[in-house]
């Protein structure tokens, strides 16, 4: 499948706000790759891909985590987590991907993980500061961005995790080990 194939089939999975978001992300990550030494044409397949599953009805996300042996313990948490992982195994199972770090890079872009590699750093900060997000603390995390992909990360898991305080939701142990391990 050629690139604007891909994206056909990606837009056709959500509605056109979520695809300018997309678009945003993946925009974001060409220019981050560019600045952090990342390849921009991996950076954008994750970007292209991060999202494929996340309109997808809850029941057919729930089925392929179990039907795939996905982490069960994502069952346990806010269901905004469960479509990156599913996007991961769409990526592989029906667009082909077999790039293990581009895969990565769309199963970790929610939560983070300890050890993320360059490109999952990229990809999940795209996620947090393309030009369409508005938040509290984003124009922060672009500024950091700029010089510093650990600290603009660290900057968007604190939003994170501030935010899921605020409404009193559980954290993700990911996210958590994410933001730890980027401050060791």
């Amino acid at each position: 499948m050629n690139r604007e194939q891909m994206i056909d089939k990606v837009k056709a999975e959500m509605p056109e706000r979520r695809w300018l978001h997309t678009q945003g992300v993946m925009e974001t990550s060409v220019i981050l790759a560019s600045r952090f030494g990342e390849d921009p044409v991996r950076a954008e397949l994750a970007a292209i891909l991060h999202d494929v599953a996340k309109y997808w009805k809850v029941e057919r996300m729930e089925q392929v985590i179990r039907d795939q042996a996905l982490p069960s313990i994502l069952l346990q948490y806010d269901k905004e987590l469960w479509h990156a992982p599913v996007g991961a195994w769409v990526a592989e199972h029906e667009y082909g991907v077999t790039d293990a770090e581009v895969l990565d890079a769309i199963r970790y872009h929610t939560s983070g993980r300890r050890g993320m590699s360059k490109l999952e750093k990229i990809v999940c900060l795209a996620d947090y500061m393309e030009p369409g997000r508005d938040f509290p603390g984003v124009s922060n995390i672009r500024e950091l961005s700029e010089q510093d992909l650990n600290q603009a990360l660290v900057a968007g898991f604190n939003s994170t995790i501030s935010f899921l305080l605020e409404k009193g939701k559980r954290i993700f142990p990911l996210t958590i080990e994410a933001r730890n391990g980027l401050l060791e």
